[in-house]
């Protein structure tokens, strides 16, 4: 329970007053669960049957329909933990971590004092994450992305994918992320991409509007990124999908 700790260290004191720690094994500073107007894809992303077959099943289908076919979700995942040069005793924040499927992958490329934090809304994803994902240097937290419960420049590494598309205001999240990003830190985002053709964009958010989710375009997350002050962004697009990443300053 060291990285319990470490963890617990890191919260503001004012949200860790609220805080209890579930029997389940996650930490949960949230007083009540997500909003209750929610899109098809947010209800999804709560119910317990989804979070029993995300990583299996949702999941691969998922990434099969963002990447056409161009990556595994092993490969996803080798890219990923590349892209945030893990490797060390960083302290890494996943953002919207679902059934912990990216975080317990990390958290075995860490040592030391290493550990990772997989932060998500959802209840059954988080269940699911502490008994599918389970790792020492993986802490959950049930915590809101929209005001991540952190000081700023906290973490040395901070990500989100395949989760962006699907909250209602997303820059606020990013910024939320960029804020606790320490000096030198990496952050990596993958979230769906349009395409350039007007038809297939088109189609697309039309599908995604009446699922709830949010097509980006091929700017708007590396634009946010760069004018937030990181440096050596890069995209990757990839099928109806985009990889982005960025350094700050150190």
């Amino acid at each position: 329970m060291w990285s319990t700790a470490l963890v617990r260290g890191l919260i503001r004191e004012d949200a860790l007053r609220s805080s209890s720690y579930s029997d389940t094994g996650y930490i949960d500073l949230l007083e009540s669960g997500p909003p209750t107007r929610r899109t098809l894809a947010q209800r999804a992303m709560t119910n317990n049957r989804v979070a029993a077959v995300y990583e299996r099943l949702w999941r691969p289908i998922v990434v099969a329909a963002l990447s056409l076919h161009g990556l595994s979700v092993v490969d996803e995942r080798a890219r990923a933990a590349a892209a945030l040069h893990l490797d060390g005793e960083q302290r890494v924040l996943d953002v919207a971590c679902g059934p912990g499927n990216f975080t317990g992958f990390f958290a075995d490329r860490l040592a030391g004092d290493g550990f990772v934090v997989g932060l998500d809304t959802s209840l059954p994803m988080l269940e699911r994450a502490v008994h599918d994902n389970p790792s020492p240097r993986a802490v959950y937290l049930h915590a809101d992305a929209l005001e991540l419960p952190f000081d700023d420049r906290t973490f040395d590494a901070v990500c989100c994918f395949a989760a962006l598309y699907l909250v209602a205001e997303p820059c606020a999240v990013l910024r939320e992320m960029v804020r606790v990003l320490a000096p030198g830190g990496r952050i990596a985002v993958m979230t769906s991409y349009g395409r350039e053709s007007f038809l297939v964009r088109k189609g697309l958010e039309l599908g995604a509007t009446l699922c709830g989710v949010r097509v980006f375009d091929r700017t708007t997350v590396p634009a946010f990124l760069a004018a937030a002050g990181l440096l050596d962004v890069d995209q990757q697009l990839r099928g109806i999908s985009q990889f982005v990443t960025a350094r700050r300053h150190g």
